[in-house]
Parts: C-alpha cells; structure tokens; sequence
C-alpha cells in the first residue's frame, strides 16, 4: 500500500512540475481539474477518447461539481497557458506554436500529449535506474 501511494505521490509531482513548466497557472481551477485528467489519462489513455463519457464526469465527481464546470474550467486553464507559458515546450510537445498563428490544442488533445510525455518519461527514467 505504501509503495502505491509513493508512486501516486511521484507521479503527481512530476505532473504538477511539467504543469508548472508549461506555465499553467496554479490559482485557476481548471489547474486541479487538469492535473487529475493528465494522472488519469497516464494511468489509462482510453479516457482521453471519450472525455466527455468517461473523464469530465469522474473529474467533476471527484470535486463535486458539474461536468460543464470541469470542461469550461480546462478549457480556461489551457488557454491561458498557451497565451502566457512557455512557447519552447509548446512547441516541443504540440510541433506548433502561438506565433505561427494555431489555434491551441483542444482539451483532449493537450492532456494526452502530456500524458504520453510523462509516460515515455517516467519509462526512461526506469530504464536510467536499472543501468546504474
């Protein structure tokens, strides 16, 4: 039990520091709202196909308020971090950037690319570990 919740506790900061990075602001929110579907989204990437189905209704319950709330809240957080964060990590992630004129990633579209980014990343880091 213990051994879960350490990985649980890891995982959810280094989502939150990929976040930070990005420069979602931490005071909006869609900022909880977005960590939650990128840990969910990790754990299983079927959430991310059906976001209105399966992620905005275990996200809106786990925090008690509505499915709209939760989506509109996302939307916000994504949003502003597209405007103001980190335009290299955009970049890096989504091959497209705010000067070119895109339109920012849809809300399942942002939180799969990170959650993927975070998957591949905690894998590599396994794989440094063994071969120390």
């Amino acid at each position: 039990m213990e051994y879960e919740e350490t990985e649980n506790n890891k995982l959810e900061e280094y989502v939150t520091k990929v976040m930070i990075e990005m420069g979602v602001p931490a005071h909006l929110k869609g900022y909880r709202y977005l960590r939650a579907s990128i840990i969910m989204a990790e754990e299983d990437m079927e959430v991310v196909g059906s976001v209105t189905k399966l992620l905005y209704p275990e996200i809106a319950k786990k925090y008690k308020t509505t499915e709209q709330k939760v989506e509109r809240a996302i939307r916000n957080a994504i949003e502003v971090s597209w405007m103001r964060g980190n335009v290299r990590i955009f970049e890096e992630l989504f091959g497209y950037s705010v000067q070119t004129g895109n339109s920012r990633p849809t809300n399942s579209e942002y939180i799969a690319q990170i959650a993927d980014k975070i998957s591949l990343d905690l894998r590599n880091e396994g794989r440094e570990a063994d071969n120390i």
